[in-house]
């Protein structure tokens, strides 16, 4: 079967744009700060694994640390997961559902051969109550067994950094992965959570205009998605992500991350301290 996927424009590279932007204003980002200090966190958890954002959602993360890193080796590690599977959405999938899904699964490099490969894979998303991440474990888990691939394997190169609302510590917070049932079958140090300020959490999750229509269920086979979308609230998304990857680019933002990076108990791995020179050149 075909694999399809949402057309997305390269903003790194972004020569394809043409006239797309049109006189659009393209602002500094009011939550670039915050932004940042979260690439930070996730980039300093990911245990140099290959880092695949889920969704929608973390958009923004994407593209900063794709300017970020765009002249480095680091770049290639960068992958976007374009898939929606949220509460019931990923349940109960049909045979051709299942079948389209894995195809598309695997076009991203996360077919069960591939989750055996050194270096960890890693999905990063928005998390609240932490059913995208279940469902997508679920899945994975189910191709696993029947590609009869080793577990014992893959379950030590799986990680999920769930990006949580910041809210007031206390020890009878709600904790996402007390909930579900990857968390019993992965290693403790499997599942990270970096906090975000709960607003703009808000704002990434429910507000903020995307450069593509979710990815549901129902659209995983329309050929359609492959077209790029040019209404309105299309080109205000791309406005502000154009100037999101801009912004990682620049030397400033280079320096914050590389600086950012120190404070991470990762700092004393190779891999990190490689990662914060390439920032810094």
């Amino acid at each position: 079967m075909e694999p399809n996927r949402p057309f997305r424009w390269d903003l790194v590279r972004p020569d394809q744009l043409g006239s797309m932007l049109g006189d659009e204003e393209i602002w500094e980002p009011f939550f670039l700060h915050d932004l940042i200090r979260c690439a930070a966190r996730v980039l300093g958890q990911c245990g140099n694994g290959e880092l695949y954002f889920v969704g929608r959602s973390v958009d923004s993360l994407y593209d900063l640390l794709s300017g970020a890193l765009a002249d480095t080796g680091w770049s290639a590690g960068l992958h976007q997961l374009p898939l929606s599977l949220f509460r019931a959405d990923g349940k109960g999938f049909s045979d051709a559902e299942l079948r389209q899904l894995r195809a598309n699964l695997a076009a991203d490099g996360l077919a069960p051969a591939d989750l055996m490969r050194g270096r960890p894979t890693v999905f990063v998303d928005l998390v609240l109550l932490g059913s995208t991440f279940q469902n997508l474990f679920a899945v994975l888990r189910r191709w696993i067994d029947d590609e009869h691939a080793q577990w014992d394997v893959i379950r030590r190169q799986l990680r999920f950094i769930g990006i949580t609302p910041r809210k007031k510590t206390s020890p009878n917070g709600y904790r996402w992965q007390q909930h579900v049932a990857l968390a019993d079958e992965l290693p403790a140090s499997a599942i990270r959570n970096v906090s975000l300020d709960a607003r703009l959490w808000e704002y990434f999750g429910d507000y903020q205009h995307k450069t593509a229509a979710s990815f549901r269920r129902t659209a995983w086979s329309d050929r359609e998605v492959a077209a790029p979308r040019r209404d309105e609230n299309t080109r205000l998304a791309l406005a502000e992500a154009v100037r999101v990857v801009q912004a990682g680019k620049t030397p400033k933002v280079r320096r914050q991350l590389a600086d950012l990076l120190t404070k991470e108990p990762a700092m004393d791995e190779r891999w990190l301290r490689d990662l914060q020179l390439s920032l810094r050149r």
